[in-house]
């Protein structure tokens, strides 16, 4: 065998070893951020009886609590893929919503995910039929994406 033959098989080893490489790191890597308590957990919790803190004991503390009115507990978690150079990519988002009375009570255990870009209640808890609106979740999660950065603002 020449040096001819010895040059082409090294060329064709590079050339697979680059391409091995660049195959593998193209890989999609997946992140989890934020927490949603287990089923098992949230069984523990007894609408009309537990409170905000035993409901911070048996599940802990939320993600975030309520903006506007502090009248709810929300957990949140989300999926990420990150592939190549690429942007990150949502691949699922739940939110749990923990409503309290006005008494300080649980009144409202509800599950949220996103499918499609729109909000979609996955499951629901409640001591009476009229379920409140919980339009801050609703706003949070809609206006996701919904936003065009060349409109003109209020400011000026």
């Amino acid at each position: 065998m020449g040096t001819t033959g010895l040059r082409h098989r090294a060329l064709r080893g590079i050339g697979m070893l680059t391409l091995v490489a660049a195959i593998g790191a193209c890989t999609p890597i997946v992140r989890n951020h934020g927490y949603i308590p287990l089923e098992q957990d949230l069984a523990q919790i007894q609408i009309g009886v537990d409170t905000r803190e035993t409901v911070s004991e048996a599940i802990g503390t939320p993600t975030a609590g309520g903006v506007l009115d502090g009248t709810g507990y929300y957990y949140i978690a989300s999926q990420f893929r990150h592939y190549g150079f690429f942007a990150p990519q949502e691949v699922s988002r739940e939110v749990l919503a923990i409503s309290f009375s006005p008494s300080g009570t649980v009144s409202n255990i509800e599950r949220f995910g996103l499918e499609e870009g729109r909000v979609v209640a996955l499951s629901r808890r409640v001591t009476s039929s009229g379920v409140r609106d919980t339009t801050l979740i609703r706003q949070l999660l809609g206006n996701i994406g919904n936003f065009n950065p060349g409109l003109p603002t209020s400011d000026g």
